[in-house]
């Protein structure tokens, strides 16, 4: 599975990133995929490259590429609760300070060099992100409806911090949300939300779920629930148009 970094212009300077593709020489679909907030790393890579083997052209940005290249802080193999604490402390500013500015900034500049390169076919793309990732992937969705046809967020704060994320948005979506994340009354507002948007769409509390449950290198991972994420993101892709 070819695999390669990249630098990527924006409006603060050089984002470094992270790419997987089919190893056909062909063009294919496009994905933005937005890593959770302690950024690209080895279990980032290897969920690109599995998306990749599905016959798509992934892109992992690193969303904190103001305070230095990936990891931009130092990372233990394994996020365990007892390290946890100390790492959100460290990253909590550096998330407090990417305002939506920021995002739909450095989103303009992400899909202007994915929708570019070689290896990925004209049409629409599609936008998937985890932990704050689905946040940022949402917000790109909705600031882009002519180029973003579907978006999914997997155990990512949109509808926690209110439904207003969702102007805008005209893709096809998914929402996975830990169980530990979304009340079920929280979940009926954000699907009435959604209904509201008039967006087709599927939005589920993933059961037995902790936040974070996708990440293999974290205490949070749960093996059904990154089952049950692809279960939903592969179909949820195949249905976004392919391009030329």
């Amino acid at each position: 599975m070819p695999a390669k970094t990249l630098r990527i212009s924006t409006g603060d300077g050089q984002a470094d990133a992270f790419a997987a593709f089919p190893d056909h020489g062909q063009r294919h679909p496009g994905v933005l995929m937005y890593p959770d907030g302690f950024g690209i790393r080895p279990v980032l890579r290897e969920m690109a490259r599995e998306l990749a083997g599905h016959g798509y052209y992934v892109l992992v940005p690193n969303i904190f590429h103001r305070h230095g290249p990936a990891p931009v802080i130092d990372l233990p193999e394994h996020i365990g609760e007892e390290a946890r604490p100390a790492l959100m402390a460290r990253l909590m500013p550096l998330i407090e300070a990417h305002t939506a500015d920021r995002v739909l900034s450095d989103a303009d500049a992400y899909l202007a060099f994915l929708t570019t390169q070689p290896e990925v076919a004209a049409g629409p793309v599609a936008v998937t992100g985890y932990c704050i990732g689905g946040l940022l992937a949402v917000r790109t969705a909705a600031a882009h409806p002519g180029q973003v046809a579907a978006v999914a967020a997997f155990h990512g704060p949109v509808g926690a911090d209110g439904t207003d994320v969702l102007a805008g948005l005209t893709a096809r979506v998914h929402f996975g949300h830990a169980e530990s994340d979304l009340t079920p009354e929280g979940l009926d507002e954000l699907n009435r939300a959604l209904d509201a948007a008039g967006v087709g769409y599927t939005s589920e509390i993933y059961p037995g779920t902790v936040h974070g449950f996708t990440m293999a290198d974290t205490d949070a991972f749960d093996p059904a629930g990154l089952r049950r994420h692809w279960d939903r993101l592969l179909p949820l892709l195949d249905r976004a148009p392919a391009g030329d």
